[in-house]
C-alpha cells in the first residue's frame, strides 16, 4: 500500500460503497418514494423510515458477493459509473431502464449516442461516478483468511435478513400497498434495475436455433382492374406524437398544408405497439398484435413486406433514420445519408428531404406493382432543431441545444412543432409527386412508430414500459391519402372512413392486416377484424 492509497477493511469498504450507491445513486428514487407517501399514521411514518433500509440492505448483500480480491474493485467502479449514467438518465429524461431500453441502448447508433452526451450529463457522471471511482481504485481492501470472510459475511447476511423480516412483519401493508399502487418504482431502484434489465435482455435475445415462420408460401396479388401498377408509400415517423398535430386539434397550425388536403382522412385516436423505436417499428410490420409481441419472435417470422415480395411487389426501404431494425432485412434498402448529399446533409444527419430527392425519377420508371417505405428521422430527439432546415423554424424561440435542462419547456416545445412542420411539408410532398403520375393507382398510408414527452409531468423523450408510459408516448398520428381512382378501385366509401377515422380507436395492430388490404394481396395471414377498411367497403 502507497501512502497515497486510503487503507479499509473489506466490511467497512462493502458497507461505505452499500451507503454510496443507496443515498447518492438512487436519488430519483428518493424523489419518487417523497412524492408518494403520504404520513398521515404512525404505521406509515414507520414505513417511510424503514424504507432506507430496504435500499441498503440488498446493496451490502450485493456487494458482500461482489467486493473479492482483483475483480472486487473493478467492477464495483464500472457499477459506479453506470450507476452515474442511469440515475442521470431517470433523473432528468424521465427514462426508466427496462430490457426494451436495454434493446434501444443496443441499438443505438454512434450519431444518436452523442446527441444524448451532453456537457451537462458528462459533468455529472464526472462527479457522481468517475470521480468516486477513483477513489476506489486507490482504496487499499484488507481481507482476512477466506474462512473468517464467509463467517463474517454470512453474519452480516443474516443480521441484514433479520432486520429485513423484523420491518417486513411489522409493515408488510405499507410495502404491499405502495408497490401495487406504484408498479414503476421497480424502475428507480437504481444498480439493480439496469442489471435485471441487462439479464432479461440477453434472456430474450438469446440465440436460440430457430426455424423462421412462413406465415404463407405463396400469397398473391389481385390485379388492377385497368392493369395500371398498384404504388403504395408507406412513411413511417420517427417520434411524432397526436397531441402536437394540428389536424387533431392542437392548437398551433402545425399541418398548414395537410390542413388543405381533402383528400387525406386523419385518424383521430391511435395508440403505437410500444414507446420505442426499437420495438414499435418491428411491431408495426408484424403480424402479432402488442400484447404477444416479441422482438425476436418477430425477426424469425415473415413480415408484411416479406409478404408482400412474395406476392410479387417490388419492395424498397429508404431509411434517413438509424435502421430498419432488421424489417427489411430480406428486402433491398438504400440508406439515404449515404454520400452526405447537399443541400439536404450536414455532419452525420440529413433532413427528410432527403427521402425525396429521386422519388421522381422511381416513380417514373415503375412497371409492376410496388411498395415504397420512406423511413424518417421525423422528431427525434434530444436535438429537435437538427430535424428541420432554418426555413421551418416557426415557433421561437427554439431550443437548440441537446441539453433540454439548458432551455425553458416552451423552447422545447416550439423546436419540437418546427419538427412537426416539417413532417407536415415531407408528407404534402410525397403526395404532391404521386398526383403528378396518373398511370399509377397509389396510396400513401403516414405513421407514426411513438410519441414523445415534452416536459409533462417532468417526463421527457421516450421508451417509458407500455403500462406506466403517459399518452403523450403512446399516441400517434395516422393519416391515409387514397386518390378519387384508387378509392374507386377498392371501392372504398371516403366519407364512411373518415368518420371511422374520427370516432374509432385504432393501433399498430391495424396496421398489417390494412396495409395487406390497400395492396389487394389475398394471404392466410391476414386478418379482418384488424383491418380498418372493411366496414366501409361498397358492395
Amino acid at each position: 500500500m502507497t501512502k497515497n492509497n486510503l487503507n479499509l477493511g473489506s466490511t467497512a469498504f462493502i458497507a461505505l460503497t452499500s451507503a454510496y450507491f443507496a443515498i447518492a445513486l438512487n436519488i430519483k428514487f428518493w424523489q419518487f418514494a417523497c412524492e408518494k407517501i403520504d404520513i398521515n399514521s404512525f404505521s406509515v411514518l414507520f414505513f417511510a423510515l424503514s424504507l432506507p433500509f430496504f435500499i441498503y440492505v440488498p446493496l451490502f448483500w450485493f456487494f458482500s458477493l461482489l467486493v473479492v480480491p482483483r475483480i472486487g474493485k473493478p467492477l464495483i467502479m464500472l457499477l459506479m459509473v453506470l450507476s452515474a449514467a442511469s440515475d442521470y438518465a431517470l433523473q432528468n429524461l424521465g427514462v426508466v431502464i427496462n430490457s426494451d431500453m436495454i434493446r434501444n441502448i443496443a441499438e443505438t447508433t454512434p450519431r444518436e449516442a452523442a446527441d444524448l452526451i451532453t456537457l451537462h450529463a458528462a459533468f455529472y457522471i464526472l462527479i457522481v461516478g468517475i470521480l468516486p471511482a477513483v477513489l476506489v481504485y486507490r482504496t487499499h481492501i484488507e481481507f482476512a483468511s477466506f474462512g473468517k470472510e464467509i463467517r463474517r459475511r454470512l453474519l452480516l447476511f443474516m443480521l441484514g435478513l433479520s432486520v429485513v423480516g423484523a420491518i417486513a412483519a411489522v409493515s408488510y401493508k405499507e410495502y404491499a400497498s405502495f408497490g401495487r399502487n406504484n408498479k414503476q418504482v421497480r424502475y428507480y431502484i437504481n444498480t439493480f434495475n439496469y442489471i435485471y434489465a441487462v439479464g432479461r435482455y440477453y434472456k430474450r435475445t438469446a440465440d436460440a436455433k430457430r426455424e423462421f415462420v412462413i406465415l404463407d408460401k405463396s400469397p398473391q396479388t389481385i390485379p388492377t382492374q385497368d392493369g395500371k401498377p398498384r404504388v403504395i408509400v408507406l412513411i413511417v415517423g420517427e417520434t411524432a406524437r397526436a397531441q402536437n398535430f394540428s389536424l387533431y386539434g392542437y392548437n398551433r397550425q402545425t399541418n398548414p398544408l395537410l390542413a388543405q388536403n381533402g383528400e387525406i382522412i386523419a385518424f383521430k385516436d391511435v395508440s403505437s405497439c410500444g414507446t420505442a423505436t426499437a420495438v414499435s417499428l418491428p411491431c408495426m410490420f408484424s403480424k402479432l398484435g402488442r400484447k404477444e409481441f416479441d422482438v425476436t419472435d418477430a425477426q424469425y417470422m415473415q413480415n408484411l413486406l416479406d409478404i408482400a415480395k412474395a406476392a410479387g411487389y417490388d419492395v424498397f426501404w429508404k431509411d434517413n433514420d438509424d435502421g430498419c431494425k432488421k424489417v427489411c432485412d430480406r428486402i433491398g434498402k438504400t440508406d439515404a445519408k449515404q454520400g452526405n448529399k447537399q443541400p439536404y446533409c450536414f455532419g452525420n444527419y440529413c433532413h427528410d428531404e432527403i427521402l425525396l430527392d429521386g422519388l421522381e425519377k422511381q416513380l417514373q420508371t415503375i412497371t409492376r406493382n410496388t411498395v415504397i417505405v420512406l423511413h424518417m428521422m421525423g422528431s427525434h430527439g434530444p436535438t429537435y432543431y437538427k430535424r428541420y432546415p432554418d426555413k421551418f423554424k416557426r415557433f421561437t424561440p427554439a431550443c437548440d441545444t441537446a441539453s433540454l435542462q439548458d432551455c425553458s419547456r416552451q423552447q422545447i416545445i416550439n423546436s419540437y412543432d418546427n419538427t412537426i412542420v416539417y413532417t407536415d411539408y415531407i408528407i404534402a410532398s410525397v403526395i404532391d409527386i404521386l398526383k403528378r403520375h396518373n398511370n399509377l393507382q397509389s396510396g400513401m398510408l403516414y405513421v407514426s412508430d411513438h410519441g414523445e414527452s415534452l416536459g409533462e409531468n417532468n417526463l421527457y423523450l421516450h421508451g417509458l414500459p407500455y403500462t406506466v408510459a403517459p399518452e403523450e408516448q403512446k399516441k400517434v398520428p395516422m393519416i391515409l391519402w387514397l386518390p378519387e381512382q384508387t378509392m374507386h378501385a377498392m371501392k372504398i366509401d371516403g366519407s364512411c372512413l373518415k368518420k371511422r377515422a374520427e370516432t374509432v380507436s385504432f393501433s399498430h395492430d391495424n396496421y398489417f392486416h390494412s396495409v395487406l388490404r390497400l395492396l389487394a394481396i389475398k394471404t392466410s395471414a391476414y386478418e379482418e377484424k384488424n383491418d380498418i377498411f372493411p366496414l366501409c367497403l361498397r358492395q
